[in-house]
């Protein structure tokens, strides 16, 4: 989750280390820092809060240097606080490092460590760990890539870690297991290390993706040396990064929450292109092609994943079970693999992840694998982890999502999950040519119904005035935007910090209805399609106690403007294809509420965008 920014060349590395930091704020926020070699001293600045309080801290300090390594926090082990602010010293402070993961053993190791009379400034398992490879490399006599290799074989629990040496100042070490870690092959012999490729791509767009349990030998001048924990050496694969500059840039919006909450009528739109073909009839998504039949012929459809990205699954289910008739269950991957799940060799995993690299999700797929099942992964970044230990998947191609509070992510997860229950629902022979027709048409036009639907803004900006200090919340919606309703709780409880909850909306009578009174808003779901009676029903159950009503329904609707205190109206379109609409009024009003509130929508508190711990 913290965000690892190194690099070694012959540029000033504190310029890019800074920039780099910035870009990776969005994976924590608790404290920064960096280690530069000058004058062969090895120099830590490090600082409690946002990046910025580590620019004000190193001013006037001695901060030239090509080599460096840089790092924002999210806190696991330890308060958020400068001393246990990244990188950590070694024993001797000859060595430093930045990590992100957590090592459950570090406990133990601390203990032998202390007994063999190696004292911490720290309370996390990171300075453990360095203490440790110091002492490795001490004791058992051997250079420090050595040292790093059996310390990698010690530790439990996962990392993605930087080292520099006061003694070898043009040489970094990195390694990784379960973290993410990528590496720039810069021009002129330079190398840059991240944890994303955001610091990377303004210098260089050939890059290397560590596997687990591979170590990177990064000297300036020479070619990159990769081996794995096992002493075996690898041949580095070169990439070439598919992001562009601008796309993490905030383009002239406030947040860029905003900017990608307005980016979906392109996201979504990307996330079809070249795989939907109104005119020939056509779905076809390349990266399942080869397991289409496997998936026609499972048993049944298991989706894991966390966060929006379990909502997103939710909805899949419905697309699933509705258009091809494949059971499916959906599952909290942090869940899933502590539970002994069943699973076969006839059972079909999709694993969703906006970052691809979701520790539990991760987790739920290693455990899969281990059983026998196909997995398939849906995920936004090219080269992720989960994109490589996947049989088969589709990239959502949303392009990079910065904000914390996930907006296009979920919109392209849904759109992809569609395009994939639509292909095989229509091979299966589980939908008509003609339902299959409309859908393919409905589909096609969501992008320009989504930028219709963005106007609105200004409307739910002046609900969300009215609303803006309410305590509570709750979110009710039926069938397909069931889960909608969970999301747009999740949203407003991510950026604004008010308690709101969401539910199926028959489940109003069945306890949550002694919630309601006059000071508490719910936002309902009541589309055309969709058990649309049912929802007035629920509507006006609510408003006999007096409750506040944001409804959420199909333009030109009368029945519910009659009775709902406010409503926000979006195009018509089939049920199934309508959470792609009705979840945009739900990111804007948890916009403008957390907004007007003084919230960081972009950053908000206690999270990180890209959770690789458990």
């Amino acid at each position: 989750m913290c965000g690892i920014v190194a690099y070694v060349g012959d540029n000033e590395a504190y310029p890019i280390l800074i920039k780099g930091l910035k870009r990776l704020e969005y994976r924590g926020y608790d404290s920064s820092g960096i280690a530069l070699i000058n004058n062969n001293n090895l120099n830590l600045y490090k600082k409690q809060g946002k990046v910025i309080e580590l620019e004000k801290f190193t001013e006037g300090k001695d901060i030239v240097s090509t080599i460096g390594i840089g790092h924002t926090r999210w806190a696991t082990h330890g308060a958020p606080n400068d001393i246990n602010a990244h990188p950590h010293y070694s024993k001797s402070k000859n060595l430093a490092i930045i990590h992100n993961g957590i090592i459950e053993n570090y406990a133990s190791l601390k203990k032998e460590l202390i007994q063999r009379g190696h004292e911490f400034e720290s309370d996390t398992d990171t300075e453990v760990l360095i203490h440790l490879i110091e002492d490795i490399q001490y004791v058992a006599k051997v250079d420090l890539v050595e040292a790093v290799r059996i310390a990698l074989n010690e530790v439990i629990g996962a990392y993605a870690i930087v080292i520099i040496s006061k003694d070898n100042p043009n040489v970094m070490i990195a390694a990784k297991k379960s973290s993410p870690l990528v590496i720039g092959v810069g021009h002129h012999g330079e190398y840059f290390v991240a944890s994303d490729a955001t610091p990377i791509v303004e210098y260089t767009k050939n890059v290397v993706y560590l596997d687990d349990e591979q170590i990177a030998v990064i000297e300036k001048g020479k070619d990159l040396r990769l081996i794995n924990i096992k002493n075996q050496e690898i041949t580095p694969y070169i990439q070439e990064l598919e992001i562009q500059l601008e796309t993490i840039e905030k383009g002239g919006y406030e947040h860029f929450m905003l900017k990608e909450i307005y980016e979906q009528p392109t996201s979504i739109k990307n996330s079809m292109r070249g795989r939907l073909d109104v005119n020939k009839g056509i779905v076809s998504l390349g990266g399942i092609r080869d397991y289409e039949q496997k998936i026609m012929n499972a048993n049944r459809i298991i989706i894991v994943a966390c966060g929006t990205s379990w909502h997103a699954g939710l909805v899949g289910e419905y697309l699933f079970e509705d258009l091809t008739r494949i059971p499916v269950e959906v599952e909290y991957a942090s869940e899933f693999r502590y539970r002994n799940p069943i699973i076969n060799e006839n059972d079909v995993i999709i694993a969703i992840s906006q970052s691809g690299e979701t520790a539990d999700t991760l987790a739920a797929i290693k455990l899969a694998k281990e059983k026998g099942a196909t997995i398939i992964g849906i995920c936004n970044v090219v080269g992720s982890t989960i994109s490589r230990e996947t049989h088969c998947g589709s990239y959502t191609h949303a392009g990079p999502e910065i904000g914390v509070a996930s907006t296009k992510a979920f919109t392209a997860q849904v759109t992809v999950l569609t395009l994939m229950a639509l292909s095989i629902g229509y091979k299966k022979g589980a939908i008509s040519d003609s339902k299959y027709r409309l859908l393919l048409t409905e589909l096609d036009a969501i992008p320009g119904k989504v930028e219709q639907m963005l106007k609105s803004d200004i409307q739910v900006k002046y609900i969300s005035e009215i609303f803006k200090d309410s305590s509570n919340f709750l979110y009710l919606g039926r069938g397909y935007n069931f889960p909608v309703a969970l999301e747009g709780a999740l949203k407003l409880k991510e950026i604004s910090y008010i308690h709101a909850e969401g539910y199926p909306a028959a489940e109003m009578k069945h306890g949550p209805i002694a919630l309601i009174d006059e000071d508490m808003p719910l936002v309902v779901v009541a589309t055309k399609h969709g058990n649309y009676e049912k929802v007035v029903s629920n509507i006006e159950e609510v408003k006999a106690r007096s409750g506040k009503i944001i409804a959420i329904v199909t333009e030109g609707d009368t029945e519910v403007k009659a009775i709902a205190d406010h409503i926000i109206e979006i195009p018509a379109t089939e049920d199934c294809l309508s959470p792609l609409l009705t979840s945009i009024p739900m990111q804007l009003l948890s916009y403008h509420i957390a907004v007007m509130r003084g919230c960081n929508v972009d950053q908000p508190r206690n999270l990180a965008k890209s959770v690789t711990v458990e």
